[in-house]
């Protein structure tokens, strides 16, 4: 059993990365997902087979209103279970909260070092909850470049707290109060909430804007525009994650505000090179759908230094 204290301290955002990378490398996984959802709540499982890495299956709750319990409680909570590939046998349970946290910003940033333009300086992020958190941290590793950091959420005191709790970091870290003018400013747009309704406008991105969209991970979510998906060039973690699953990418498919052919690759063709930004101006989308090859790929890494760290001390 891999709990958080145990693990966490041992992962880099560059070595998640690198690990998602090396895996997109390795035949495409065999995947299937199961959501579960009442009143705003949600339970979701999904399982992942990647020939020559493993097996996995995740199963967490993602409970929104959570935070406001007293004493507080993670939104998102659950674990996954590794099995050996050769004997089906388990071989680890990892905790879901260590998982997801890399996971989720590992693929983020990622996405952004196949896409964003390298001389990106300023980051905008939308949300202020564990996800922002944790981009934090990861866009400051990944982009050394960065000269500044903007936070913007509805709950503007929630930013506030974010943002001093984050002031002794490398990177500056500031509150926006104008959506349209700190997008309109921004080189990279993370967003990371939980929105139904598309708040995140085209009409805002200046040319060469690199936006991650994280957020949606309903049928009933989005947090881009149409106008955004027009004007950008479109790409996905992963088609079989994203596409009739995923309201950010299904519900403009099936308004024909775009087209399947509109998305111009995922992961393995990022990684593989064979897809791309056309050029400097160009604005690009990624997004994240999670999926539970991601996971796998990430339990898998968090096994293997687990035990690295084990044997050393074992000596």
């Amino acid at each position: 059993m891999i709990g958080f204290a145990e693990a966490d301290h041992l992962l880099s955002w560059t070595a998640v990365t690198e690990a998602i990378r090396d895996a997109h490398r390795l035949p495409q996984a065999e995947i299937g997902d199961l959501l579960l959802s009442r009143s705003g709540r949600s339970l979701l499982n999904r399982g992942a087979w990647i020939e020559g890495l493993g097996i996995a299956l995740k199963s967490v709750t993602v409970y929104p209103d959570n935070p406001h319990r007293d004493p507080p409680l993670p939104s998102v909570q659950g674990g996954m279970l590794l099995f050996d590939e050769d004997s089906g046998a388990p071989t680890a349970l990892v905790d879901g909260i260590l998982v997801t946290k890399w996971k989720t910003a590992g693929d983020s940033v990622l996405g952004a070092r196949l896409l964003a333009r390298p001389d990106s300086r300023r980051l905008l992020i939308c949300g202020a909850g564990t996800v922002a958190r944790t981009l934090i941290a990861a866009y400051g590793e990944l982009f050394p470049g960065l000269e500044s950091i903007a936070l913007w959420n509805r709950s503007r005191d929630r930013a506030e707290a974010l943002a001093a709790e984050a002031g002794a970091g490398p990177v500056p870290v500031t509150v926006a109060s104008d959506l349209a003018e700190a997008v309109a400013a921004a080189d990279i747009v993370s967003t990371a909430t939980l929105a139904k309704q598309p708040f995140l406008k085209g009409e805002w991105l200046s040319p060469g804007t690199h936006v991650d969209l994280i957020g949606a991970f309903r049928p009933d979510m989005r947090e881009a525009d149409d106008t955004l998906l027009r004007r950008a060039e479109l790409f996905v973690d992963s088609r079989r994650t994203t596409f009739g699953h995923i309201g950010e990418i299904q519900i403009p498919l099936d308004a024909g505000t775009i087209a399947a052919e509109n998305v111009r690759g995922d992961l393995h063709d990022l990684c593989e090179g064979t897809a791309g930004r056309s050029g400097p101006d160009a604005i690009t989308v990624y997004k994240n759908g999670g999926g539970a090859h991601l996971d796998l790929m990430v339990g898998a890494l968090i096994r293997r230094l687990v035990e690295a760290a084990e044997a050393t001390r074992s000596q």
